[in-house]
């Protein structure tokens, strides 16, 4: 295993098992506040996290002081935090963004502890949060606190971000406002660690999360005069079943997912429906199918939107061509006396082309320097670095890409608990994170 040397003035930095966990204990106990589900309405508070990390670093952050603290505020009561630690080479970086403050739903009548408060069961350390992403705010936040106190004379600045609404809410409020704003563009200079994946290792893709609803419009009528109606359930299902074969024949597994590790190649898939509410005895004339994509980073967000919108309108053209469901089953009706003749289908995407870029795949730069650091503090603490890529979606990482940015990602919870009931991280993988960011920051600071 390498052996990573630490300079005299950063080899006392160290993890304080008590403070962490007294910081993560007050994280977790504001997660009710920080549930981010519009459609639940749930509106996260990012402003109670934030608190918390503004509190522990007080002591630093004085006129001064060795950490400069802001508020990057788009929308009331919703502030991203970034913290800067100054290095003697203007024009050298390291940045560790990603981490968030808010968290997904939780039920607490579906958890074994309450998701709300902190609970540790030896190595176990429950709550909503821990493993995503409370765990990394505060294992963040300590190390920027070592920071404060040691007072290194690194080269490189550091800058730590973390973020609003990443569970979700839509655009202007997170990191795409603080791109939009240029609040991080000194970090172009250096490796940026996005750190919010799991497990311990370098994660090296991602996939991009497109999502889509299938309108259909059938004919109401009679179940027990079914040549009379379109049944829009049965039409939908087919036209559904129709677009994932296209589309597995058009964006199939290729050789650089393999190179990268995928887990899974590109997917389309059904998983919601709705119908409109009826007897039982009638055939329903109005159904939505929704779903996602999520493409690997080899292929491009607007081929799929060429795609899908050209399949759609073959299969409008063709409505008849489809497979029916038994011999009255038929999407063209003739008659005077009929209204609705042909079934429809209408595909409406869950963001504008223009913004689906937002939420697209990426493929890290595994020959960059940033890259090999992560993997020498990883092998180095952990025994081994073993990268890989995952179907799994991250906000904005190839825009910032695209930007000009060493963009890596790490995270240190576990992916088999991300967005479940009974979230947990282990304590021991957080004492272990610590040290590699350390490694980081000296690994990287020798460049």
């Amino acid at each position: 295993m390498p052996d990573i040397e630490f300079p005299s003035d950063f080899k006392d930095v160290s993890f304080d098992e008590k403070s962490f966990i007294g910081l993560l204990d007050k994280l977790i106990s504001e997660s009710r506040h920080l549930q981010n589900h519009e459609a639940q309405g749930l509106i996260p508070q990012e402003i109670k996290s934030a608190g918390h990390v503004k509190a522990y670093l007080e002591p630093y952050i004085g006129e001064g002081g060795p950490l400069k603290l802001e508020f990057l505020e788009y929308k009331e009561g919703r502030p991203n935090v970034k913290i800067t630690y100054k290095g003697q080479d203007a024009k050298k970086t390291i940045g560790i963004v990603g981490c968030h403050l808010d968290v997904v739903p939780a039920n607490p009548e579906k958890w074994e502890v309450d998701p709300f408060q902190l609970t540790i069961k030896g190595d176990r350390l429950y709550g909503r949060g821990t493993t995503d992403c409370l765990g990394h705010v505060a294992l963040v936040t300590m190390l920027m606190a070592e920071l404060g106190r040691l007072k290194p004379k690194l080269k490189r600045t550091v800058v730590a971000l973390f973020i609003a609404s990443e569970e979700g809410g839509g655009p202007g409020v997170g990191v795409d406002m603080v791109v939009k704003h240029k609040q991080i563009e000194q970090l172009r200079n250096g490796p940026v660690y996005w750190v919010d994946s799991a497990d311990s290792q370098p994660c090296i893709g991602t996939a991009g999360s497109i999502r889509w609803h299938l309108k259909v419009t059938g004919r109401l009528f009679h179940s027990g005069l079914p040549h009379k109606g379109i049944n829009a359930l049965e039409l939908g299902m087919e036209a559904s079943k129709e677009l994932q074969e296209r589309f597995y024949k058009t964006f199939p597994a290729c050789e650089e997912e393999a190179k990268y590790k995928f887990m899974c190649p590109s997917t389309m898939k059904p998983t919601q429906m709705e119908c409109s509410k009826g007897s039982l005895n009638q055939i329903p004339p109005k159904c939505v199918i929704s779903g996602d994509i999520r493409l690997t980073p080899f292929y491009d967000v607007k081929d799929v939107y060429d795609k899908m919108e050209e399949w759609v309108k073959d299969m409008n053209d063709n409505i008849d061509k489809l497979p029916t469901r038994g011999p009255m089953s038929k999407y063209v009706l003739e008659g005077e006396d009929i209204d609705v003749k042909r079934g429809v289908l209408e595909l409406e995407w869950g963001a504008k082309l223009e913004d689906a870029g937002d939420m697209e795949g990426i493929a890290c730069n595994i020959e960059s320097e940033g890259f090999k650091a992560l993997c020498v503090a990883t092998e180095a603490v952990k025994g081994k670095a073993s990268p890989y890529a995952i179907t799994g979606s991250l906000p904005l990482v190839r825009k910032m890409q695209r930007a000009g940015f060493d963009l890596q990602i790490a995270g240190y919870g576990l992916s088999k608990t991300y967005h479940a009931d009974n979230e947990y991280c282990l304590l021991s993988d957080m004492k272990d994170a610590f040290k590699i960011l350390s490694s980081l920051l000296v690994l990287n600071d020798a460049k």
